[in-house]
């Protein structure tokens, strides 16, 4: 079953996605953590003022693969308007409810690991589409061909991905070193 771009975003992120040939985006988290000092990128989506649809993206990877997952989230507690919510049936990740957010911060002031990023809760979300419908032409997106770092490209998911790299879903590909509960 496929999910829609709301549904991903918005908690329907599938845990056990599907490897297949379709080309997903791939983010290296580590380049924009240690590289970017703002995200310059352009976004082609018509409906994106602000170019920065891979806000989006970034926040969805690191609360699938940067986030500690707290069994008592100080970020959700913090939050004076409900917005932030974990989920208990998968694996206690966190949503954030757009709708509801406010941009005050609150979370990722109160995250005793630093893993909620300020610059990942913006007031306005414009959520990336993945240029799935905007493919076919076989050309990069536009975000892939203005990141300056290399952060951003598209790829195959193998059936051994490469070390430190993750399916997110089935439309994403995520490369970090992150902190795992496992290793802990």
């Amino acid at each position: 079953m496929e999910l829609s771009t709301v549904e991903l975003h918005q908690g329907g992120l599938d845990l056990n996605p599907k490897i297949d040939n379709r080309l997903r985006l791939f983010i290296d988290l580590d380049i924009c953590s240690h590289e970017c000092k703002e995200c310059i990128i352009k976004c082609s989506y018509f409906y994106h003022p602000f170019n920065n649809g891979i806000r989006s993206v970034i926040e969805l990877a690191t609360y699938a693969l940067v986030c500690r997952k707290c069994e008592e989230p100080h970020c959700v507690n913090a939050c004076p308007v409900d917005a932030l919510e974990q989920q208990k049936d998968k694996n206690n990740m966190l949503i954030r409810h757009n709708m509801r957010c406010i941009s005050c911060r609150s979370c990722s002031h109160a995250c005793p690991y630093g893993t909620i990023y300020p610059e990942n809760v913006p007031y306005l979300i414009n959520v990336c589409d993945y240029c799935l419908d905007r493919r076919g032409n076989k050309a990069e997106p536009l975000c892939i061909k203005t990141c300056p770092y290399g952060a951003l490209s598209l790829k195959k998911a193998e059936e051994k991905l490469p070390e430190n790299s993750y399916l997110v879903g089935d439309n994403l590909i995520v490369h970090s070193t992150h902190w795992m509960r496992e290793k802990a």
